[in-house]
């Protein structure tokens, strides 16, 4: 560190994960520049932050190189819904891959540690469950979901191939399906779309039968396991899932939330969309191991703050 603060970037920092990120660096007394070009990101989620002297939001497009002195850089930047991956399938894996190139080479150039937000989505519709850091996945790499899935598998490459080329300090998660306050209200992940429909009253979509597993962790307990995959020393690389391993099905999720609500809403069923995996549990054996990390907030509570921010954000 150079000066008395430590000087972090992070790109995507204006998105549901990033916003969440930015405000606990500032918490932890760093000077933050949230780099973002507000393809899906919004100001509304840092409009708290814009006041705080050692915040900076810069709009800015990872797919073009960027020249800031830091000393750690977050890469967030890229949309993680396949509502919003899939409108430009190409921007997404430029987002993924150039996006990549760009900050990796940015760390090069001034000796900055970088974090990867991978996702669990490397692992595919997986053979494995649950899925460990050394499942090498079943993805379909000219599927409808492929730009993300292949854009976030490349990245990793990229990482390790700097960090083996070059040195670089690299650290890489595997971000497993997270919720909480700020997600963004249509981008068809299961949580908000269920937590908005309730509280409309309208009916809730479900994709399939509803028996597809998933494993939701609260947003704040993934900045946790962020911040402290960043802490560790040069030798800890990553990959290192981070998630929640309570398992339950999309239906069981779906009747969760309409109690919670007290929605009167039904359910109606819609086809599976193509390569949506059947099951997704992380084992974050290695997250305990490494980093002491495990989720504390449980469903039932995270769902409720969840619940609370659409609320009043639906009725201001």
């Amino acid at each position: 560190m150079k000066y008395g603060r430590k000087r972090v970037l992070v790109t995507g920092g204006a998105g549901f994960l990033g916003s969440h990120l930015c405000e606990r660096l500032l918490d932890d007394g760093c000077d933050v520049l949230c780099a973002d070009n507000l393809f899906t990101g919004t100001k509304d989620n840092i409009a708290h932050l814009l006041g705080n002297p050692y915040f900076e939001l810069m709009r800015h497009d990872v797919t073009f190189p960027l020249y800031v002195e830091v000393d750690e850089i977050y890469n967030l930047a890229c949309p993680a819904s396949p509502v919003h991956y899939q409108r430009d399938p190409v921007q997404t894996t430029k987002t993924s891959v150039h996006g990549a190139i760009n900050m990796l080479g940015l760390a090069k150039r001034v000796g900055a540690k970088i974090f990867q937000a991978s996702t669990s989505e490397v692992y595919g519709d997986p053979e494995v469950h649950p899925q460990t850091e050394n499942y090498r996945g079943s993805v379909n790499p000219i599927g409808p979901r492929a730009c993300y899935d292949e854009g976030k598998r490349c990245a990793e490459t990229l990482f390790f191939d700097y960090w083996r080329q070059h040195g670089l300090r690299i650290k890489v998660a595997r971000i497993f399906n997270t919720y909480g306050p700020r997600m963004h209200p249509d981008d068809g992940r299961v949580v908000s779309n269920f937590i908005v429909q309730a509280l409309e009253g309208r009916p809730i979509t479900l994709y399939g039968d509803g028996s597809q597993t998933r494993s939701f962790c609260f947003v704040d307990d993934l900045i946790e396991g962020f911040l402290r995959l960043m802490a560790t020393g040069d030798d800890v690389t990553g990959p290192i899932n981070i998630g929640n391993p309570r398992e339950m099905t999309v239906r069981e999720l779906a009747e969760m939330v309409v109690a919670m609500v007290g929605s009167k809403s039904g359910i109606v069923f819609q086809p599976l969309p193509a390569d949506d995996p059947l099951q997704r549990r992380p084992d974050i054996t290695l997250a305990k191991e490494t980093l002491g990390w495990t989720p504390k907030v449980t469903l039932e509570e995270g769902l409720e703050r969840t619940i609370a921010y659409f609320r009043a954000r639906m009725q201001a």
